[in-house]
């Protein structure tokens, strides 16, 4: 399913974020606060935009990781890219653009996030964007992420949240259940149903307290929740002690 989206996957996520997609990563890569000698693995990096925000804040590496064998195949082709328009939203917002026009991702693995080929404590920072809530396992996933990182170590997740005035859910709603997986299809071309799914996963998925509970539960701490965009997405933080 997602080797079949791979080709406009960007496009269809800028389309329907109405371009706030790149805000929404470079927010978590600020509240990452990522330093020169940080590690980062990337996880379910698709086509690896947010690789590539973590990159232009220049840490010592970062690695991408997916399963996806053609969303690999574009997340390479554009490694040394990093996206104008996020770099314009930084500026219109008074805030500095990250990074330059080197910043690269170091690696790209093809790899199980419920198994990941490194050892333990090999990252100070596990980071995912719109990803966790695919993973066949969830609690397994998180523990890969806990295991991965070395002690002071933190995992930056990015998810889809539904808000929480019952006017916006009901909105918010509707348009992913009813609006988009028939718009995105069109946009995308797709046929193998990837935007009946992946829209209906996000109201379908746990919210923010139930997420850091699960995040605590697999032996992370000092777990925080940062809404953007009036709740629609969320930015978790947490810490391997």
């Amino acid at each position: 399913m997602f080797n079949a989206i791979a080709p406009r996957y960007e496009l269809v996520n800028s389309v329907f974020s109405a371009g706030r997609d790149a805000y929404w990563r470079h927010r978590a890569v600020e509240l990452a606060a990522v330093q020169s000698d940080d590690e980062v693995l990337d996880l379910a990096s698709g086509t690896g935009d947010f690789a590539r925000a973590f990159a232009s804040a220049r840490p010592r590496r970062v690695v991408g990781c997916d399963f996806a064998h053609e969303m690999l195949i574009r997340a390479a082709s554009g490694s040394e890219r990093i996206p104008d328009r996020a770099a314009a939203e930084w500026e219109r917002s008074g805030r500095h653009a990250l990074g330059g026009e080197r910043a690269r991702v170091s690696h790209w693995v093809e790899a199980d996030a419920l198994c990941l080929p490194f050892s333990e404590g090999s990252f100070s920072i596990a980071s995912c964007a719109f990803g966790v809530r695919n993973f066949v396992d969830l609690d397994a996933g998180l523990r890969e992420m806990h295991r991965v990182l070395r002690g002071g170590g933190r995992a930056i997740i990015l998810e889809f949240t539904c808000p929480a005035s019952p006017v916006l859910r009901r909105l918010f709603e509707f348009y992913s259940n009813r609006l988009m997986p028939v718009a995105a299809s069109l946009v995308s071309g797709d046929r193998s149903g990837a935007y009946r799914y992946l829209p209906r996963s996000v109201v379908s998925f746990i919210d923010a307290e139930q997420m850091c509970a699960r995040l605590t539960s697999v032996g992370f701490s000092r777990v925080s929740a940062t809404p953007l965009s009036m709740g629609v997405v969320t930015v978790y933080a947490a810490e391997r002690t």
